[in-house]
């Protein structure tokens, strides 16, 4: 299978930098649909045979355009949702945002053990994200593209541990609203990275709505 993981477009949440990972979430801001409108065109040369989305609602917001194009529904797919925030859930200040910016980064080196105060372990959530790509193989030939619209953190980190890469703070490896990781393979036979694209697909005049807007930042790159 050819993964096309993409990250939801900007969110409110995103421009505040806060960590919002919960149930159903927040939907786009106007530069996320932006983002989002720009997915069909980027993705125009793949032959994607099926869209996956998380059940959060900003990934069904970010799915809706490439869906329309495709002529197809997205179908929801639990297990691809954000890491826990936990505790540290609609927290924005800085203590908050390190703590969880830097548990992730230990899972990215494999150390899958502990969690944020309150949330998900490191072990539950490789066995959520898995468990969800498994279900999606199973719907797809072996050698079919697919496309999942997740989440930021969780993207990162499967895709690090997975593709077998070196973990990287968000400063060296990020991924920005709507950009996307390529992985090849299967849940069960492991994966290999083809492409790690940080930036929107669309573009990346869209890091920057109008004028109105404010920057997805790295630091809202933490804020899921």
């Amino acid at each position: 299978m050819r993964l096309l993981l993409i990250r939801h477009g900007q969110t409110p949440s995103n421009v505040e930098g806060i960590l919002d990972a919960g149930y159903p979430g927040p939907g786009l801001t106007s530069l996320g649909h932006r983002q989002a409108r720009a997915i069909p065109e980027a993705l125009r040369g793949e032959d994607i045979a099926g869209l996956h989305v998380s059940r959060l609602l900003r990934t069904h917001e970010t799915a809706a355009p490439l869906a329309a194009a495709l002529g197809t529904s997205p179908r929801l797919t639990e297990g691809l949702e954000e890491i826990s925030a936990g505790d540290l859930e609609m927290r924005r200040d800085a203590a908050a945002v390190e703590a969880y910016q830097a548990n992730h980064a230990r899972w990215s080196t494999g150390e899958l053990t502990g969690g944020v105060p309150g949330g998900e372990s490191g072990e539950e959530f490789w066995a959520r994200y898995t468990g969800a790509l498994r279900h999606i193989a199973r719907l797809h030939e072996d050698d079919a593209t697919v496309a999942a619209i997740s989440h930021g953190a969780a993207i990162r980190v499967f895709a690090s541990v997975a593709g077998g890469i070196a973990a990287a703070s968000l400063e060296e490896r990020p991924l920005y609203n709507t950009g996307m990781v390529t992985l090849t393979g299967h849940p069960d036979e492991g994966w290999t990275l083809e492409d790690w694209i940080s930036t929107p697909i669309g573009g990346e005049h869209l890091l920057r709505g109008a004028e109105h807007d404010v920057t997805a930042d790295q630091n809202a790159d933490a804020a899921v």
